[in-house]
């Protein structure tokens, strides 16, 4: 699985990059059929807060775009991570099925 993480202004430090690999463990089970996982965090500059969004290319085609607001970054980054779990879990039991 690649994994790039990026920052619109933003600078993404060493100890978030920690703790997104922390909590993508959760993908472990995902990571052979993940081909590429971009997250994009994004410093909202009028208001207070972050806009997080993750996308996900499958190996067998399909791209899924995950995203969320938040204004703490840790607990966004936690609620991002969910929804690509719950993505993942999804696109498993559709290939699955078949």
């Amino acid at each position: 699985m690649n994994l790039e993480i990026r920052g619109i202004h933003y600078n993404v430090s060493d100890a978030t990059r920690e703790f997104f690999d922390k909590k993508l463990q959760k993908l472990s089970f995902a990571e052979s059929f993940i081909h590429d996982l971009s997250i994009t965090v994004t410093r909202e500059t009028l208001g207070q807060g972050f806009h997080l969004d993750g996308k996900v290319h499958f190996s067998w085609g399909p791209v899924k775009l995950v995203s969320t607001d938040c204004y703490e970054l840790y607990e966004g980054i936690e609620l991002l991570v969910d929804k690509l779990e719950a993505v993942s879990r999804k696109e498993k039991g559709k290939i699955q099925e078949h």
